[in-house]
């Protein structure tokens, strides 16, 4: 009976023998876990067996082949031009053991990604559903963080970050562009009052995140409209900053998406602030050619293009 790729790396507990002129298969499916995690540990969870037998495996298919496969990097072990040619195999047999293991399409296996507290809640959730319906033995692991995209291509599958992220060595895909506004509550207004300008912002708090610990330079641009706005309540969640705004702390600076969601927010000044973001996918070449990931990409990218109103948020003038 045909094995599975796990099956097949799970035998890679087996002592290595002396190197011969054609790979082992074993081997390249090996290569194929550490290329698209850049990591040894996590190559050997994913694959249930451990670290030194990962290193092993490694070493046998260098010798068989003549070279070096992978290559240390500051972020993780990355794929030498050799290396790339010998994934391009191990994926042609990944994929052949699918197709003689597996008597229906449906996909398996875990996608692990991070994006941030907005997009994984009302973005990345459904299309993830949607996928699952589908797959129902496909699971997927969302981290929430607000940060750059990582230069160490660690264990994550995909990120989804703010602003156009400077990589190397990974894909940088355009998801879709949402809108900042600022937003007020009823009782808010009531109390204080609504500003008329740009220049009558300075009698009003800011909620938004903590200026000295936010990574993210197109969110730390994003409030230049009214740099001296003071401080309200700020945090690493923006699930905080919109119910701090609705409970009257002050102008809360928000996604539309999920301001306009609450009926006792208002917008403010919505002509003269408008900013306007994009969200961009980063993954490795190889891990975006794995079936189930690429199953995930497409379904966020329909997600988000079927959302794209309610990303933007009111139009403002002269918003494009």
């Amino acid at each position: 009976m045909p094995k599975s790729a796990s099956a097949i790396c799970k035998d890679a507990e087996m002592p290595v023998t002396s190197a011969t002129a054609r790979p082992n298969p074993d081997d390249l499916l090996v290569l194929l876990a550490v290329g698209r995690t850049g990591r040894y540990v996590s190559a050997a969870e994913e694959l249930g067996i451990n670290h030194t037998t990962i290193s092993r495996r490694i070493a046998a298919l260098e010798h068989a082949l003549g070279g070096r496969v992978l290559t240390r990097g500051a972020g993780g072990w990355e794929l030498t031009d050799l290396g790339r040619e010998a994934l391009a195999a191990a994926e042609a047999i990944e994929s052949a053991v699918r197709s003689l293991t597996s008597t229906t399409t449906s996909l398996e296996g875990v996608v692990r990604m991070s994006a941030t507290d907005g997009f994984s809640a009302y973005l990345a959730a459904p299309a993830v559903a949607a996928v699952q319906r589908t797959h129902p033995k496909l699971a997927v692991e969302i981290i929430t963080a607000t940060r750059r995209a990582s230069l160490q291509r660690s264990s994550m599958d995909l990120e989804v970050v703010v602003g156009k992220p400077q990589v190397r060595r990974a894909e940088a895909i355009p998801l879709g562009d949402y809108t900042l506004g600022l937003y007020a509550s009823h009782e808010y207004a009531a109390a204080r009052g609504l500003p008329h300008s740009i220049e009558d912002l300075t009698a009003h708090p800011l909620v938004y995140f903590i200026d000295s610990i936010l990574q993210v330079d197109d969110l730390d641009l994003a409030p230049s409209f009214a740099p001296t706005m003071r401080e309200s309540i700020t945090s690493t969640n923006v699930f905080v900053h919109v119910e701090a705004t609705r409970a009257a702390a002050g102008l809360g600076l928000l996604p539309c998406f999920m301001a306009d969601r609450h009926s006792d927010l208002i917008r403010v000044l919505p002509e003269l602030v408008a900013v306007r973001l994009t969200y961009w996918l980063v993954s490795r070449a190889e891990t975006l050619r794995r079936p189930e990931v690429t199953a995930i990409v497409d379904s966020l990218r329909r997600e988000v293009r079927s959302r794209r109103t309610m990303l933007l948020g009111t139009p403002a003038p002269n918003s494009g």
